[in-house]
C-alpha cells in the first residue's frame, strides 16, 4: 500500500552526518514507491543555500543528493517562511524550488500526509 511521507529537515548541512543519513532515508523510501515531500524548518532552510562549500570543513557537499531527488520522483518541497526571512534566505538563494508556506500552515500540511519524520 502506498503512503505519503513527510520528512522534515530542522538540521543544517553542517550538522555532521545528520542531514546526509535523512537524504538516504528519504530516498530509500522513495525508491520503494512511497510518495515522498519535504519541509524545511529551522536551520535546515540552511540545507538548501546555494554556494556552500562544506568541504572547507571536511564535511561531505550534500548538493549533489539533493539534484538527484528528482530522479526517485520527490518533486515537493516545502519552506518555513518564517525560517527563510529570520535568517535572510529568499527563494532565489535556494538550490530547489519550493513552496513557502506559514508556520501557521504546518498543521495544515501534516494532515495531508500518513507519515511523518523528522530529520
Amino acid at each position: 500500500m502506498k503512503k505519503s511521507f513527510l520528512y522534515v529537515i530542522q538540521s543544517t548541512s553542517f550538522d555532521g552526518v545528520r542531514i546526509q543519513e535523512a537524504l538516504d532515508e528519504i530516498m530509500t523510501v522513495a525508491a520503494f514507491d512511497q510518495s515522498v515531500s519535504l519541509l524545511f524548518i529551522d536551520d535546515g532552510v540552511y540545507s538548501l543555500k546555494r554556494g556552500q562549500n562544506p568541504e572547507i570543513l571536511n564535511l561531505k557537499n550534500v548538493t549533489p543528493i539533493f539534484d538527484a531527488l528528482a530522479m526517485y520522483e520527490i518533486q515537493q518541497f516545502f519552506a518555513e517562511d518564517e525560517s527563510l526571512k529570520i535568517r535572510g534566505l529568499s527563494s532565489d538563494d535556494l538550490i530547489l524550488s519550493v513552496k513557502s508556506i506559514c508556520r501557521s500552515e504546518i498543521g495544515e500540511l501534516w494532515d495531508k500526509f500518513d507519515v511523518i519524520l523528522t530529520g
